[in-house]
């Protein structure tokens, strides 16, 4: 077990007023040792906290009381979210697509978490074969919600094979216990063609609608096969396939409208680009509470284009937003310090293969088809993977020296970590600039109109 260690004081802070720096180590708070961010939050939420921090180099630990408003935050930011230990996963998921990474990335890339604690604070999904009654009590105690479950089926013998796991097969019956005590819970379910699709799914999703009615949202996601799988069954779904996914999501979710009084079943955006057919329109999606999950992104985008400003969506904020100390991770982390726009020239749009599909008929809807598109093949990962997010520097540099190297390219922040691609490079590593933009359709509106305006003034 590894006590918090500080990456960052905000000047100005409680922390900072006490002369708390980075690297200092939190030994106790109020005499414990927390586990995790959470325990830190309610440590440090009162008008007295008391540490004993460890300062490198020295060989006396620091004890140290700060006085502060309640619910002030102390002002800091811890290295992890967890400090006791990550509950790694032992399932041996064959479409876990960690399996499929290439050799050689980061390390951190590798790991396979099934811990709900990093479920309610980045709302990562936990098949909960590892969650205990412990656990139960104290997501119910502290009221640790939303939650996020992958389901995959409810046939227990198909789960427990899925996920190669005996566990598979009963531990649903957390999803149970955790829903009649009222927490918030979202579901996901990974489809895999010839495993858990057709009557399977359609199985699952009426199991859903009888016992698990009170699941606030349940994702239908597609498989994602990269070339580096070594899973001889994973293959991508067929157009016929995604349309039949489709009909049997919106079909039974119809049904839920009508039962429940709200859709409950979605399927992600890459099923309707799939299938070649338009995304439904924005109030089917019930304020986007998967839109992380790659439910309604389309529809969200396509929305703040068209209006201009930014849509408020109900999507999990993450519970750290609120948590003084807690690192943003994953979809939260900061993707990177955006470029100075080069005005004087036409933008090129850097994108993946599905990006282009939404971005063409909005250019062509706002008069700009004189803006080019350029699609970023995704030979890094390969097999059907085509959204921008997953898109490598090294496929990305291919692709600008392809195209000559010398015009305005900008590239959507969504493929970026900290300013750091999938492959291990930075931005500034590329030896083709780039502009760098967020990806959210106000951002694309914006880059648009300065661009016609600039551009015009220029010819």
């Amino acid at each position: 077990m590894s006590a918090p260690v500080i990456s960052e004081v905000s000047e100005g802070s409680p922390a900072a007023q006490a002369g708390l720096a980075i690297g200092d180590v939190l030994v106790l708070i109020n005499g414990v040792v927390p586990l995790d961010v959470i325990e830190y939050q309610q440590l440090t939420d009162g008008p007295e906290v008391n540490l004993v921090v460890q300062r490198k180099g020295s060989p006396i630990d620091r004890k140290l009381r700060i006085s502060k408003e309640v619910g002030q935050p102390l002002g800091l930011r811890v290295d992890s979210a967890v400090f006791d230990r990550i509950r790694t996963c032992d399932n041996h998921c064959e479409f876990c697509f960690i399996y499929q990474l290439p050799k050689g990335m980061r390390k951190s890339l590798y790991l396979k978490d099934d811990d709900y604690r990093l479920s309610f604070l980045y709302g990562n999904f936990t098949t909960l074969t590892r969650f205990t009654e412990l656990d139960a009590e104290r997501v119910i105690r502290e009221h640790l919600s939303p939650i996020y479950v992958s389901i995959h089926t409810t046939d227990p013998n198909l789960r427990a094979a899925m996920l190669r796991n005996p566990r598979g097969a009963t531990s649903l019956k957390w999803l149970d216990i955790l829903l009649e005590a009222g927490i918030e819970v979202h579901g996901q379910v990974v489809v895999c063609p010839g495993v858990n699709d057709g009557v399977h799914l359609e199985r699952t999703l009426l199991d859903i609608m009888d016992r698990y009615s009170a699941l606030a949202s349940v994702g239908i996601v597609p498989l994602g096969v990269s070339d580096h799988s070594n899973e001889p069954g994973m293959r991508p779904h067929t157009l016929e396939e995604a349309q039949a996914v489709i009909e049997i999501v919106h079909s039974l979710g119809d049904a839920c409208c009508e039962l429940f009084g709200d859709r409950k079943l979605f399927c992600a955006d890459e099923y309707y680009l799939l299938a070649n057919t338009v995304s439904p329109p924005a109030p089917f999606f019930e304020g986007f509470t998967q839109i992380e999950n790659g439910i309604g992104m389309m529809k969200s985008f396509e929305i703040e284009f068209q209006s201009g400003t930014h849509l408020a969506a109900d999507g999990h904020g993450g519970f750290f937003q609120s948590v003084d100390g807690a690192p943003p991770w994953g979809y939260r982390a900061e993707r990177s310090a955006l470029s100075s726009p080069d005005r004087d020239r036409q933008p090129v749009l850097v994108t993946g293969a599905y990006g282009a599909q939404v971005l063409s008929p909005l250019l062509s809807e706002f008069g700009r088809s004189d803006v080019e598109i350029l699609v970023v093949e995704n030979r890094f990962f390969g097999g059907n993977i085509g959204v921008t997010g997953l898109m490598t520097a090294g496929d990305i540099e291919r692709t600008l020296r392809d195209h000559g190297g010398h015009a305005r390219y900008v590239l959507p922040d969504v493929c970026l970590n900290e300013g750091r691609f999938l492959d291990g490079p930075h931005v500034e590593d590329l030896s083709i600039k780039v502009e760098v933009i967020e990806t959210s359709g106000v951002a694309l509106r914006t880059l648009l109109e300065q661009s016609a305006v600039h551009v015009g003034s220029l010819s």
